[in-house]
């Protein structure tokens, strides 16, 4: 698997995971509204799991910035290195 293969795969992992994570924040402060005063305590459990996903999730699209920003510094070396080859 080449260089730009990895990039690829790297950048569509850091798509899906910004989407899944933009989903899920807008799901919860809607939760939030529409759920009454007196809430019971599962939805309040189910809640606090999405809080701790979205959390998680936000934990994962991080790291997978860290290693976008990583392979483009590679490309970016490969590709001087290879101008400054000819």
């Amino acid at each position: 698997m080449g260089i730009w293969e990895v990039a690829a795969a790297v950048i569509a992992t850091f798509g899906a995971m910004v989407a899944i994570v933009a989903v899920a924040a807008a799901k919860v402060p809607r939760l939030r509204a529409t759920q009454p005063e007196s809430s019971s305590g599962d939805v309040t459990a189910r809640i606090e799991a999405l809080e701790n996903c979205v959390q998680g999730l936000q934990h994962d699209v991080a790291d997978t910035q860290e290693r976008l920003d990583f392979a483009e510094r590679l490309l970016s070396k490969s590709r001087e290195e290879r101008r400054i080859g000819s």
